[in-house]
């Protein structure tokens, strides 16, 4: 039975909740509140303007929402933080549109998946923050948001990442005590991470795991909260059609925002992007890649594959040598040569290795199904660039200093020259060949039930009641806040 959270579990392990978010001062944000910021309480909005946005304090559980104003200290809510690109620098006539995640607590919107698993559990009394662990397992930034939301709901946390990541994640997971499980290998060797799952929960009986690619509150946040964010963008730009959504899979929780924009805009393409080097969904395929946050040699749990439209496989070289390209002062200098805006040069850094490769698939996109410049794309920029500093340095020192000669090749390549192979538009047969792949990671591996596999396929209404969840817990986040008394005292 796939499951449907609309009532308390464990009465006494959420009297244990209760009591503790009393005592700490904690109050939890509705999904409506992350969604719109403008039903925030003004109290919570007043003591916010001396937050910054990665302070351990509370209430950053309110800046879980694509709305953050785009500073690092005491910023409030606006518009959704998008960046266009223009056609100098993506060769088509479309307009793609990012949704930029550089503004979330983190600086990655993973912090709001993790707070769609965490939450619920919560409040249902599935998880007692007095006696459980919150384990994170993840290729990255999930680990980081499920550690930055468990400091704030005084959780204890478990991060279990690839040894390979970067540099930068490790280190940060320290500065907020998370205990760290590094498996072996790099960004596709999820295997691992799930053995090590299944080890923790052989022998651990306080650890309560929170698998992104099988918890539904992963999909249902982005659902809930992205989906509408993604609307908001389309809007903004006064185009004439949402001509398609592009999101990288990973976790599978980003691209339900295309469920989301269906029914709103039933033409719309919803394009799934991976890594080339790991071309699960494209051609069963597998291997190692270094698109850091995407691709990972399974098909999620959580993965509505009925409502994906296309595949796009980018290659990860193209990735890092945009990376440099983006960052480095030879590339912005042939950019404004090139007649790319001022600001958009400036605004590059704002998107990450993941982001770099969601722009490569909206470019195939765009092209495959030559779109007009009535046409807009919508996707997203889940990090930025400061996330992966020491990937710059290891490609400088590996390849030498970056200038003009090179960017010119990078832009002419990478993004100009970017073409339609590895793009494939999806019959109904080939989204039930790539659901059907979910047998063998959750059925064989996982100990899911065939049922529920079949279910997720063929019953419609099963999404809709996964998805229809926020209304439930709105309210059962709001009972929880009253009882706690902490918001009536802010």
């Amino acid at each position: 039975m796939i499951p449907i959270i609309d009532r308390v579990l464990d009465p006494a392990s959420r009297a244990n909740a209760v009591a503790r978010y009393r005592e700490r001062g904690i109050v939890l944000p509705t999904f409506a509140q992350m969604r719109d910021p403008g039903l925030v309480p003004d109290a919570v909005k007043a003591r916010l303007r001396s937050i910054g946005l990665w302070d351990l304090d509370p209430l950053n559980l309110f800046r879980i929402t694509w709305h953050n104003e785009p500073q690092e200290s005491g910023g409030l809510y606006g518009p959704v933080n998008i960046l266009e690109l223009p056609r100098a620098l993506t060769g088509v006539d479309a307009r793609i549109v990012l949704m930029i995640g550089k503004w979330f607590p983190t600086g990655a919107h993973k912090v709001g998946a993790a707070y769609g698993c965490l939450a619920p559990a919560i409040i249902s009394g599935g998880f007692d923050p007095t006696r459980h662990k919150a384990a994170w397992p993840s290729t990255g930034n999930y680990c980081r948001g499920g550690a930055f939301d468990s400091y704030l709901m005084d959780c204890h946390s478990i991060a279990i990442l690839p040894e390979e990541m970067s540099r930068e994640r490790f280190a940060w997971l320290k500065t907020v005590g998370a205990e760290i499980i590094a498996t072996p290998g790099c960004e596709s060797n999820v295997k691992e991470i799930y053995d090590k799952c299944w080890e923790l929960r052989r022998t651990r009986s306080d650890v309560v795991i929170f698998n992104q690619f099988a918890e539904f509150g992963n999909a249902v946040w982005h659902h809930a909260v992205t989906g509408p964010a993604a609307a908001e963008t389309f809007a903004a730009t006064g185009g004439a059609r949402l001509a398609a959504y592009v999101s990288s899979t990973g976790s599978a929780g980003t691209i339900a925002a295309g469920d989301y924009l269906r029914p709103l805009a039933p033409h719309v393409k919803v394009v799934a992007a991976e890594a080339l080097q790991c071309p699960t969904l494209l051609r069963n395929g597998f291997g190692g890649h270094r698109i850091e946050g995407i691709g990972d040699k399974h098909v999620p749990w959580i993965h509505n594959v009925r409502n994906t439209d296309c595949v796009a496989a980018v290659d990860d070289e193209d990735c890092m040598r945009l990376l440099r390209l983006f960052n480095e002062p030879a590339g912005h200098a042939l950019l404004a040569g090139e007649g790319v805006p001022a600001e958009v040069v400036a605004a590059l850094p704002l998107i990450g290795i993941s982001g770099i490769g969601n722009v490569l698939a909206a470019i195939k996109t765009a092209r495959w199904f030559e779109l007009t410049g009535d046409d807009v794309i919508v996707t997203l920029a889940t990090d930025a660039a400061d996330l992966y500093g020491s990937r710059l340095a290891e490609l400088t020192a590996a390849r030498g200093a970056y200038d003009e000669r090179r960017a010119g090749r990078d832009l002419d390549a990478c993004l100009l020259g970017q073409r339609t192979d590895h793009f494939k538009e999806l019959t109904y047969p080939e989204r039930q060949a790539i659901h059907n792949l979910k047998y063998y990671t959750w059925i064989e591996q996982q100990q899911h039930e065939l049922a529920d596999l079949n279910a997720l396929w063929a019953d419609p209404a099963v999404w809709e009641r996964v998805f229809a969840q926020p209304a439930r817990w709105d309210e059962m986040i709001a009972e929880f806040n009253a009882e706690t008394g902490v918001l009536a005292k802010l």
